[in-house]
C-alpha cells in the first residue's frame, strides 16, 4: 500500500468526472498521491450519482469490496459523496446500512474534503451551495486532451423526472475573468479541448455577461483549441449562440441537445418547456449555419402513460433529424421527483422493448451517416494512441480511427475516411 493515497471510484456524469478531478486536487495538495488500484488506497472515495438507478446500484454493489478491504485493514478510510448522499435523510440511511463508510457528504461541500479527512463516522451534508468555496478548487487533471471546466451550477428547470435541481441546487455561475483565466491556463498545460460544463449552459449568467458574451470573450483566445460544452437545454439555446459558434474556427461543430421524447403531450408531463415544434426549428437553424453539424440528443423511454403511438411519434423524431448520435434512457422512478407519483408507470419489459428498437433504428441511421463521410476530409483531433494505432474526433464529434507512425497524440491531424465499421469511420493520414 503507498503511504499516503487515494482511490477514487465516480459513477455518473462529466460533473461528477470534473468533480473528481477536484477531490483528487485537494487530496494531493495534502500530500496524496493517486493510487492505481483501490487495494492500494488509504483513502477510498466514492463520487456518486443519483440521476439515474443504475449508478446507484453500481455503488451500492461496489460498497462490498471496501467493506473487506476496511475488515483487513481498519486504518482505511472510507468516503462516500455526491449526490446520493445528498438527498433528503439518505445519508443517515447509508450509514446505518453500511457502518464501515467513516465520512459522508454531499454535492454542495466536497471542497471540505480536506477538513474532513481526520475526522471518524462523520457526515456533514450542505442543504445549500456557497459558491465562493465551489470555485476555489485547483483540479488534478488527468493526463489527457480534454479538460473540463464548470461554468455554472445547479439547474433552475425542474423536469419531472430529475432529481438534480434536489441534490445540486439553484443555478449559480461563476465569474466570467474566473472561467476565461482557467481557460488560459489549461491550454498553456497543452490541452487542446476544452469543455464547459453546467446542468444548462444557455443559463449562464454572471452579473451582465451571459453565455453568448462568454463564448465571445473564449473567441478572442489566441492559439489554435477545441471548445465544446455541455449541456444545452432547447429552450434556451438562442440564435445568437448558434450565430457566434458557427462563425468561430475554434468552436466545435458538435452540439448535443437533448430533446428526451418525441410526443408533445409527455414533453409536457416532462416539464420541458418546448414543444416538438420548437425543438426541430432550432434544429433547422443550426443546420442552416453549420451544413457539417453533429447533433447528439438524450432520448427517455418508457415515461409515465407513454403509449406505443407516443413512443413511435420519437421514433418518427429521430428518423427525421437523423441525429449522430442518441444517449437512451429507461425511465427510472426518481423519489421526489413528480414523476414518480404519475399514474400510468410503464412495465420493466415495455420500457426494454422499446429502447431496443430505438437503439437499432439509430444504430441504422448511424451506420448510414457514416457511410456518408468515405471520401470526406476532416481535422482530427487525437484522444488516444498506442503504437501506431489511434483515435480521435472530427470537428462535428464523428470517432475517427486510424494508423499512424507519428506520435500523433493530442493533435490535429487531417484525414481522408477510407471505410467505415458499423457507426465508426476508419480513416488515413492526408
Amino acid at each position: 500500500m503507498k503511504a499516503k493515497s487515494y482511490y477514487i471510484n465516480t459513477y455518473g456524469c462529466q460533473m461528477n468526472v470534473h468533480e473528481s478531478e477536484k477531490m483528487g486536487g485537494i487530496l494531493s495538495d495534502r500530500g496524496f498521491i493517486q493510487a492505481d488500484s483501490i487495494e492500494e488506497a488509504n483513502i477510498i472515495i466514492y463520487n456518486t450519482c443519483c440521476v439515474r438507478n443504475t449508478a446507484e446500484t453500481k455503488v451500492f454493489g461496489h460498497l462490498g469490496r471496501a467493506k473487506k478491504l476496511k475488515e483487513l485493514n481498519k486504518d482505511i478510510k472510507i468516503i462516500l459523496c455526491g449526490c446520493m448522499s445528498q438527498q433528503e435523510g439518505e445519508a443517515q440511511n447509508i450509514i446505518k446500512k453500511y457502518p464501515f463508510i467513516d465520512i459522508i457528504i454531499g454535492t454542495h461541500n466536497i471542497m471540505m474534503l480536506g477538513d474532513y479527512l481526520d475526522k471518524t463516522k462523520f457526515i456533514e451534508v450542505w442543504k445549500e451551495a456557497k459558491i465562493d468555496r465551489e470555485i476555489d478548487i485547483k483540479p488534478r487533471r488527468e493526463r489527457s486532451v480534454n479538460a473540463w471546466i464548470n461554468i455554472m451550477y445547479g439547474c433552475n428547470n425542474f423536469c419531472s423526472y430529475c432529481i438534480v435541481p434536489f441534490v445540486r441546487g439553484r443555478e449559480r455561475s461563476r465569474g466570467a475573468n474566473e472561467i476565461l483565466d482557467e481557460i488560459k491556463n489549461v491550454l498553456d498545460n497543452g490541452y487542446n479541448e476544452i469543455t464547459l460544463l453546467g446542468q444548462n449552459v444557455n443559463s449562464y449568467k454572471y452579473e451582465d455577461i451571459d453565455f453568448k458574451s462568454l463564448l465571445e470573450k473564449i473567441r478572442d483566445i489566441k492559439g489554435k483549441f477545441r471548445l465544446k460544452f455541455l449541456s444545452s437545454h432547447p429552450k434556451d439555446l438562442s440564435l445568437d449562440v448558434i450565430k457566434i459558434i458557427s462563425e468561430t474556427d475554434n468552436f466545435s461543430k458538435n452540439i448535443h441537445l437533448p430533446i428526451q421524447a418525441g410526443s408533445d403531450r409527455i414533453l409536457l408531463l416532462m416539464n420541458r418547456g418546448y414543444m416538438i415544434k420548437d425543438y426541430l426549428n432550432k434544429v433547422d437553424i443550426m443546420k442552416k449555419f453549420m451544413p457539417d453539424l453533429g447533433l447528439s440528443t438524450d432520448i427517455m423511454v418508457g415515461f409515465p402513460s407513454e403509449t406505443e403511438e407516443e413512443f413511435l411519434d420519437t421514433m418518427n423524431l429521430i428518423n427525421q433529424v437523423k441525429f449522430d448520435n442518441i444517449f437512451s434512457f429507461i425511465y427510472n422512478r426518481r423519489s421526489g421527483t413528480v414523476a414518480d407519483k404519475m399514474s400510468g408507470q410503464i412495465s420493466r419489459e415495455i420500457k426494454i422493448d422499446r429502447i431496443q428498437r430505438l437503439i437499432k433504428k439509430q444504430n441504422e441511421i448511424g451506420g448510414q451517416k457514416a457511410k456518408e463521410c468515405v471520401d470526406k476530409k476532416f481535422e482530427v483531433l487525437v484522444e488516444f494512441q498506442k503504437g501506431n494505432k489511434c483515435i480521435g474526433k472530427t470537428d462535428n464529434g464523428k470517432p475517427v480511427s486510424f494508423e499512424s507512425e507519428d506520435n500523433v497524440f493530442n493533435k490535429f491531424v487531417d484525414i481522408k475516411i477510407i471505410e467505415t465499421k458499423n457507426t465508426g469511420l476508419i480513416g488515413k493520414p492526408i
